[in-house]
């Protein structure tokens, strides 16, 4: 079987997993969901009515059975917020999740690789101390403080920002740099080690005595062997913007799915929420098994292994 086969045959119980997990969040946690959702003063009627809706009054096993095999076929019930199913509701804010973190994981390429890649090469320069230095603050700085600063000094005190929305470029610049700017500092911290790492490799010291340019030296013996690693941390980085845009979303009201998973909360739609975490853990998860997949068609030794 080959390698993409195996990974995927794994993604089942993985999935599997994760469809538990959601599942205990409605059924298992304490206290009535139902009397949360409706309230103490509601109806017995309408608490019957909603107690077979959420199918609380069958037995955990046969719900639990029948939660997976709906989930399956794309069934994750219906919204009692926005009266339709969860599925329709997740589907119209999910583009908006995948454009911010698209948009986010190419500011943290752009901003950290090269500058990594230029750290490596010229350790202890003035490249050097700002990559190192702009890692540092882009790692010590939270999404929920770093946030609203930008909003104040581009948005309020500059003016060349809109605050919030999505729609048009300039409303993705702000969210997307503040979600990409944490990545952007890890890349830049790994790519300037393993370039490091690399520049020692043997190969690399028989090329430049060969006289091969040292761009080339750089681009293509070194960064080359690089690669594996970064794109393995990229990848999983990737995954975890996918799953960490809810303070992001309720910062800039960018209505994307971390956004809908807040207003779930607060609306106590509990089918909507497991809906969410349902999507955003398989993302997760899928994200992982394709970095998993590039990083062993990259690095031959495990290819080959």
């Amino acid at each position: 079987m080959s390698l993409a086969g195996r990974r995927l045959l794994l993604l089942v119980p993985t999935l599997v997993g994760v469809a538990t997990l959601v599942f205990a969040f409605l059924h298992l946690v304490p206290g009535d969901p139902v009397e949360i959702m409706l309230g103490e003063s509601a109806a017995p009627a309408d608490v019957a009515t909603l107690r077979h809706e959420l199918g609380l009054d069958r037995p955990l096993a046969v719900e639990y059975v029948r939660f997976l095999g709906r989930a399956a076929c794309g069934d994750l019930g219906r919204s009692i917020a926005y009266r339709m199913p969860v599925t329709r509701v997740i589907a119209s804010r999910y583009p908006a999740t995948l454009e911010l973190a698209a948009a986010a994981f190419l500011i943290a390429l752009v901003a950290g690789v090269p500058l990594g890649v230029a750290a490596g090469v010229a350790p202890g320069s003035a490249v050097d101390r700002i990559a190192r230095g702009a890692s540092l603050l882009g790692a010590c700085l939270p999404t929920v403080w770093l946030g609203p600063l930008l909003v104040l000094l581009f948005a309020i005190r500059l003016g060349w920002l809109p605050v919030s929305g999505r729609g048009t470029f300039a409303n993705l610049v702000l969210p997307a740099t503040t979600l990409g700017l944490g990545m952007a500092a890890v890349l830049i911290r790994l790519t300037r080690a393993t370039m490091l790492s690399a520049l020692r490799a043997a190969h690399v010291r028989t090329a430049r005595a060969k006289g091969v340019p040292e761009w080339r030296v750089v681009l293509v013996h070194a960064l080359r062997n690089a690669a594996a690693p970064i794109a393995t941390v990229a990848g999983l980085q990737a995954g975890a913007l996918l799953a960490g845009t809810v303070i992001t979303e309720t910062i800039f009201a960018w209505p994307g799915l971390g956004r809908l998973v807040i207003q779930a909360i607060d609306a106590r739609d509990y089918p909507l929420v497991q809906g969410c975490v349902l999507v955003i853990g398989a993302s997760y998860v899928a994200v992982n098994t394709l970095t998993d997949v590039a990083h062993r068609l990259l690095d031959p030794r495990l290819r080959d292994g």
